[in-house]
Parts: C-alpha cells; sequence; structure tokens
C-alpha cells in the first residue's frame, strides 16, 4: 500500500519501547487515532504463537480499525509455529495508548522474537 504523501512524511521512529504488531496496529489510520503519528516499523517473527480470530464488540475500536474481526495470537510452545509481523517502536505513553486501544480478549506480554530483540506483544487472555 502506497501510504499519500502527508502520512509517509510523518513516519518517525522515536521511543524506547518495543511492540510486535500482528495486526491493526500496523494500519496507519489505526497509528494516527491511536499514536497520533505513523511509527516506524521493521519486520520480525513471533516463534511459538499462532493466530486466531476473535470479534470485537468494541464500536470505537471498530469503528478505527475498519474491521469487526481482529486477529489474536495464542502461545502453542512450538518453535514450528510462528506469527509474522513487524516492531513498532514507540514511547512510553504510546504504549499506555496502545493498552488502551485493546479491548479486554488481549493482555500484553514480553516475548522474544526471532531477531533476538524482545518486544511487547498483544496475546489471547
Amino acid at each position: 500500500m502506497t501510504l499519500p504523501r502527508r502520512y509517509s512524511e510523518r513516519v518517525e521512529s522515536v521511543g524506547d519501547e518495543l511492540l510486535f504488531s500482528y495486526g491493526t496496529l500496523q494500519q496507519p489510520e489505526v497509528q494516527l487515532d491511536t499514536f497520533g503519528r505513523i511509527v516506524a516499523a521493521e519486520p520480525d517473527i513471533l516463534p511459538g504463537f499462532t493466530v486466531d480470530y476473535a470479534e470485537i464488540v468494541d464500536e470505537r475500536v471498530v469503528d478505527v480499525s475498519g474491521h469487526a474481526v481482529h486477529p489474536i495470537v495464542r502461545a502453542t510452545g512450538n518453535p514450528l509455529d510462528k506469527v509474522v509481523g513487524k516492531v513498532l517502536s514507540i514511547t512510553e505513553d504510546e504504549l499506555d495508548a496502545a493498552d488502551e486501544y485493546e479491548v479486554s480478549l488481549y493482555r500484553r506480554i514480553s516475548a522474544p522474537l526471532a531477531s533476538g530483540r524482545v518486544a511487547w506483544v498483544y496475546v489471547s487472555v
């Protein structure tokens, strides 16, 4: 997807927190609504997890994301299972904003990524 120039000019890499996103937090419109900016992201992989899908009933989240069904990951412990996503570099305040965006079906944990980095990730409760 090619972003309009006004979005691409606002891509910033700031913050000490790493957040692994495999879903709607990668969407420019969700980032603008949640963080007030487009966030720099790098591809990575979350090993030992698989993707399921959950129906979202929070109208605000559905309106912002444009989807009533969102991906949600769960741990399998099998290193052959993996979830492809992106690592977002965000601030502590933005991490708090991401916590507000995610609904009660998710909880935030710290997990090792295939790159060797450790990042926050929202997983199934």
